[in-house]
């Protein structure tokens, strides 16, 4: 059973109002009650509706059309139906080009109105399926790490394809910055709820005292603050899939909770007794060591398993280093579209400078630093756009001279190669670098950073 439809009610008559709360939840749906169109947009700021029933003629600052105005510029995609008792052609053609969906008439005819009601319902989700499925296909995977052929992601891939079609639950577990939240996109996306909603929850950012009410909802008056009735996310999330993020950070109570909905597929809102269904698959992710947290009690053991029935890695940044170069040029390109900049290009030191770090910020680091070097620099980003970080002197795993001879890896030779080069041609210009970096071709800061790139000191005798 899917999570009824959000009905608003506004009219500055209390019969009218009533009539028509009577009428439509005898179908089913959910309905609240505005008095005035200023109370409604207090209402509409709060919580979601699918659809609103609003009076064309009420007394105080604001009237129906004018608050359609409203209503139309700020939720573009919720049909609102006019209705009124004084009429005019005038009336109903200003209210469709404000953006009404329909004008109803009073006396108002009960068919008429569910007719309405339902039409304007059928518009809503479709408008909701629209905007899901437009924001699908311009999701771009590269964003969140999910572009490249190393072996560590192929694998991730090919287990999103066999898990994402199945009902099973998945616990994604990876370093901050590398990807989670794509990863459930995409196990989303390749499931049979695609077309319904993706709702994500970051556990982490939420205070405790409102993460009962943020998964579960709450009832006017459920606590100081509460002024209405509040949808939770695993209601928003009915039919879809709801991405618990960071869930090692939700308290204990909150836990339990998610436990019981888990199990019995059921929850209650804050300050209520009635139990709602939902149809929700739960999808979740941690940095954080969840075993661990069982051990030192922080964590439900019983949550754990419940939530943990196929693991999912995502992988860190620095065991998929060929990928680097591929993000690296996949980033610029679109820094530069979004900035309106004219197509930059890596020199080809820089992409060996990226490929080289660690990135213990993982994929968000590397997309952050080739934003920076897009705006700060010119056409060409070479070393010297490079921070300064970047180009600590890495760890050589041979010799030069055994470089040379043919050991190690094609990157270690022809470091080794350029080391020897450059350092010849210092000493044949006693290190005057300025003059050392004209020979070479290149700029004094340049030369200066591939040296320390390289590691190449003078030695002092």
């Amino acid at each position: 059973m899917g999570t009824p439809a959000q009905i608003l009610v506004v009219d500055d008559e209390p019969n009218i109002r009533l009539t028509l709360q009577m009428v439509l939840e005898g179908e089913g749906w959910e309905v609240a009650l505005a008095p005035s169109a200023e109370d409604a947009l207090a209402r509409l700021a709060d919580e979601p509706f699918d659809a609103v029933l609003l009076d064309v003629m009420m007394p105080g600052g604001m009237d129906g059309l004018t608050a359609l105005g409203v209503l139309h510029g700020k939720y573009p995609d919720l049909p609102v139906v006019m209705i009124s008792g004084h009429a005019t052609l005038h009336d109903a053609v200003s209210a469709t080009r404000a953006g009404a969906f329909d004008f109803l008439e009073k006396p108002l005819s009960r068919e008429r109105v569910l007719v309405t009601v339902r039409n304007a319902l059928r518009e809503s989700s479709r408008g909701r399926e629209l905007a899901e499925l437009k924001a699908r296909a311009g999701r771009d995977y590269a964003v969140g790490g999910l572009l490249g052929d190393a072996p560590p992601l192929v694998r991730l891939r090919e287990q999103i394809a066999k898990v994402a079609p199945t009902r099973a639950r998945v616990l994604i577990q990876g370093e901050s910055g590398t990807g989670k939240e794509l990863i459930a996109r995409a196990v989303h996306d390749q499931s049979e709820r695609a077309a319904g909603p993706f709702v994500k929850v970051n556990c982490a950012a939420i205070p405790d005292e409102l993460i009962e009410s943020t998964l579960f909802g709450h009832e006017k008056g459920a606590f100081t603050g509460a002024a209405g009735r509040q949808r939770g996310q695993f209601e928003l999330a009915d039919a879809g899939t709801l991405f618990l993020d960071e869930i090692g950070d939700m308290s204990l109570s909150a836990q339990a909770k998610v436990l019981r909905v888990l199990q019995s597929g059921e929850l209650t809102r804050v300050g209520s007794e009635r139990a709602i269904k939902v149809d929700v698959r739960v999808l979740a992710a941690t940095h954080k060591n969840l075993e661990a947290a069982c051990q030192a009690g922080t964590f439900r053991e019983d949550l754990y398993f419940r939530l943990n029935v196929v693991p999912l890695v995502s992988p860190p940044l620095r065991q998929r280093a060929s990928d680097v170069p591929g993000l690296a040029l996949h980033f610029l390109a679109q820094v530069c579209e979004e900035n309106g900049f004219r197509r930059k290009v890596f020199e080809p030191d820089v992409l060996d400078a990226l490929k080289a770090w660690r990135w213990p910020g993982n994929v968000r680091e590397l997309r952050n630093v080739v934003e920076r070097m897009a705006i700060l620099s010119g056409e060409v980003i070479g070393l010297d756009d490079l921070p300064d970080a970047l180009l600590e002197v890495p760890e050589r795993s041979v010799s030069d001279e055994a470089a040379l001879a043919g050991e190690g890896n094609l990157r270690d030779l022809r470091d080794a190669a350029e080391r020897r080069f450059i350092v010849e041609r210092l000493e044949a210009l006693d290190w005057n670098i300025s003059r050392a970096a004209d020979s070479l071709g290149l700029e004094r800061t340049h030369l200066h950073k591939k040296m320390r790139a390289l590691g190449i000191r003078r030695e002092r005798g």
